[in-house]
């Protein structure tokens, strides 16, 4: 792929919160699915994209991304009438990607056939892991088996299939992730994402590793697991495409690309977030909330703030060099009205250069392969401090 065909096609997100029962994975835990008025809701999410279509007119689709709670259990007819909507007001670009979002489960499952005879043609299933044991401490419901179980069912229903497994997990050795990790490879999938686990302040692993209960790789073990993650995904013909994904050529997530080269897209449903024409937009996240503003206002938007130049340019930048192709420097520029020596500190970006980890012809910038193992650090050195 090459930043210079990036399109002005848009995307748009769903949000769906509701979950089958009461769900360690998400925010609403007292949504349930039994308690859904299922005509009420698929009003106001039509209303809600209406609103969205209406505020950008002359665009096409390439992307619907299905996600949230458990969007698998949208009902079919729902997410008939949202594509059905979305076509309708937008138009859908030749070969867009519709993708939905599902846990491993075998409820789940059951209904992905029925997805994808109303037009679903991708799903993103979330594995985690192929180790029971570490399934339980991530506090996955289903297990191994069942997962793949379901990620046989997608297989055979779905014209394309990712998954995600979570590794650097606690006690992992660097044999046993690259022994998943060719398991993971076995099952021929076009598309995996594959995460490091990250302790976040405030969940139940950042207690447990303050009491120094959970220990997970750092340092020079990170580094290693995620060198042989890398080799071992470009081996297998499915390289890194962004810093935790890895596709076949041409088997990217065309939504995903959306978010990290700075596309507009629209966001519907509680919690959705969007950007559009230099607007980021935020619908209210409590249920009961969006469906009252959505009856009383046609929307469900809570925040709907202008971004400054340097702000988008910024954050343009940021999302861009995590991806293995970079960055056009002159569509940022473009973006934050500004020259880019602007945004990035040009002496930091020599020393970057001289290490082998960042390099920049004229107006195209990546970070090196060498570089992406320490992204983290990199991009708060590279970018101006006063931008």
């Amino acid at each position: 792929m090459n930043p210079a065909e990036i399109t002005q096609d848009l995307a748009l997100y769903v949000h769906w919160p509701f979950c089958v029962s009461k769900c360690p994975y998400c925010d609403f835990n007292s949504h349930v699915r039994d308690g859904v008025d299922q005509a009420a809701w698929r009003a106001a999410l039509l209303a809600d994209l209406a609103h969205e279509a209406m505020l950008t007119p002359g665009r096409k689709l390439g992307s619907i991304f299905f996600g949230g709670g458990t969007p698998s259990l949208m009902p079919p007819e729902t997410v008939a009438a949202i594509l059905r909507a979305a076509e309708d007001s937008w138009g859908f670009t030749d070969g867009i990607e519709i993708t939905l979002e599902a846990n491993p489960s075998s409820v789940e499952a059951a209904r992905f056939a029925d997805i994808a005879a109303v037009g679903v043609n991708r799903v993103s299933l979330g594995l985690q892991a192929l180790d029971n044991e570490a399934l339980a401490f991530l506090g996955r419901a289903h297990d191994v088996d069942e997962g793949l179980a379901a990620l046989a069912t997608a297989q055979a229903a779905f014209e394309r299939v990712s998954f995600d497994l979570i590794y650097a997990r606690p006690d992992q050795r660097l044999a046993d992730w690259e022994a998943e990790l060719a398991r993971a490879l076995s099952f021929g999938t076009e598309h995996l994402s594959l995460y490091q686990l990250t302790i976040e302040p405030g969940t139940r692993f950042a207690t447990e590793a303050a009491a120094g209960r959970i220990v997970i790789p750092d340092g020079d073990a990170a580094a290693d697991l995620f060198e042989a993650t890398r080799a071992m995904t470009a081996s297998a013909g499915l390289p890194a495409y962004e810093i935790s994904n890895h596709a076949r050529p041409g088997a990217e997530s065309r939504h995903n690309l959306v978010y990290w080269r700075y596309q507009d897209y629209a966001g519907i449903g509680p919690g959705a977030h969007g950007r559009r024409s230099g607007l980021a937009t935020v619908r209210r996240k409590k249920p009961e909330n969006w469906m009252t503003a959505v009856a009383r206002n046609q929307h469900g938007i809570e925040i709907e703030e202008a971004l400054s130049p340097a702000t988008r340019a910024t954050e343009a930048l940021l999302m861009g060099l995590r991806l293995r192709e970079g960055v056009d420097l002159a569509r940022i520029a473009a973006i934050g009205d500004c020259s880019i020596t602007d945004l990035i500190d040009e002496r930091a970006l020599a020393r970057l250069e001289d290490q082998g980890l960042a390099q920049r012809n004229d107006n195209h910038l990546h970070i090196t392969e060498a570089g992406m193992l320490l992204l983290d650090a990199i991009l708060p050195v590279l970018l101006r401090q006063d931008s």
